[in-house]
């Protein structure tokens, strides 16, 4: 899961990481010990200007070693020229929208519920959104991952693909530690993905809230401030009160799918959204012999654009720009798709 560079959009989650991971930069210098000392040098001298405390500087860089595992798992990840054949979307599905988690995730629903109604009257976001996102991201809190999060940033930028971007997230570290959250707790994913919503310290920084009305943002330990958060994400990214994320449809066969190709071209990841159709209002689409599969329609001037995941004749969706929110938090049509379908299960 990694998320990120765009223009529109912002990154976030270490599903943003992902995108990023397409884009790479200049190769990296050899990986060695003298060399990644000699990087943590200038490291610290960003760190220092961008207002890192001495204190923290002092008890974070003398413990820093390199870390070839991280190393490993970066270049393990895909290219973004791929032009593999895209797989159908059932058997994802099958894998993410399952029983066990939907099990779980009503449980986490009702056991949260007196937080999250505020959550969602502040927010507008739906209680049961914000749980689905907890349940991909750590299923629900179960594993957030073990690596130490400076050791593992520091390490990426001196590998130095995408240097900018995880020294940036490096030095966020350092100020999470400055505000008084304890090294031992940033632990996370290899790129740098933390707490039960596997944000980036930067976007901590950036949208992490107190929900438990502790005055502080713990989202490694309290599920209201995980979710909380969560929602503030999910607002700053431009989610809309009372709107859908999607809904279920069947498709006529006579529908003419060429007088609705979208010819735009998203500056983030195109290829998820060149499987979209171009935008449509509910009545539109209605008129096109489109039919929800639960009988009901959003309101009729609400915008929505056609995915059909697994091609013709297949259960298709409209998406809504609520949607686009959740690819916002993870560029990924099946990603979004499966965190809508999950809240829509964990609400029954």
């Amino acid at each position: 899961m990694l998320r990120k560079l765009r223009s529109s959009f912002r990154p976030f989650t270490l599903a943003a990481v992902g995108a990023a991971a397409l884009v790479l930069g200049p190769a990296a210098p050899a990986q060695d010990d003298a060399g990644f000392a000699r990087y943590l040098e200038e490291l610290r001298g960003q760190a220092t200007a961008a207002g890192v405390s001495r204190a923290t500087a002092d008890a974070v860089f003398p413990t820093l070693t390199l870390n070839p595992r991280v190393i490993e798992l970066d270049r393990a990840q895909p290219g973004g020229g791929s032009t593999a054949a895209i797989p159908a979307f059932a058997p994802y599905r099958a894998r993410h929208v399952d029983a066990a988690r939907i099990s779980r995730g009503r449980v986490a629903y009702q056991a949260n519920r007196a937080r999250l109604a505020g959550i969602e009257r502040d927010t507008g976001v739906p209680e049961s959104i914000m749980v689905a996102i907890w349940g991909h991201e750590t299923n629900y809190g179960g594993y957030t991952g073990d690596f130490d999060l400076p050791r593992a940033l520091a390490t990426l930028a001196y590998e130095g693909r995408r240097r900018e971007l995880f020294a940036g997230e490096f030095i966020a570290t350092l100020k999470l530690i400055d505000r008084g959250i304890p090294r031992e707790r940033l632990k996370g994913s290899w790129a740098g993905a933390t707490g039960y919503p596997q944000f980036l310290p930067s976007i901590y920084l950036r949208v992490a809230r107190d929900g438990d009305g502790d005055g502080t943002a713990d989202i490694w330990r309290s599920e209201a401030d995980a979710l909380a958060s969560i929602g503030n994400y999910l607002v700053d990214a431009g989610w809309r009160k009372g709107q859908p994320w999607g809904v279920a449809v069947n498709v006529p066969a006579t529908l003419d799918r060429g007088a609705l190709g979208n010819a735009t071209v998203s500056p983030r990841c195109p290829r998820v959204h060149e499987r979209h159709s171009r935008w449509r209002t509910m009545a539109e689409w209605r008129a096109l012999g489109i039919v929800p599969q639960n009988g009901a329609w959003p309101a009729d001037d609400v915008l929505a654009t056609l995915l059909e995941p697994d091609g013709p004749g297949q259960t298709a969706y409209l998406l809504t720009g609520n949607y686009r929110v959740i690819l916002d938090y993870n560029c990924s049509n099946f990603y979004a798709l499966s965190v809508g379908l999950l809240a829509d299960e964990v609400a029954r």
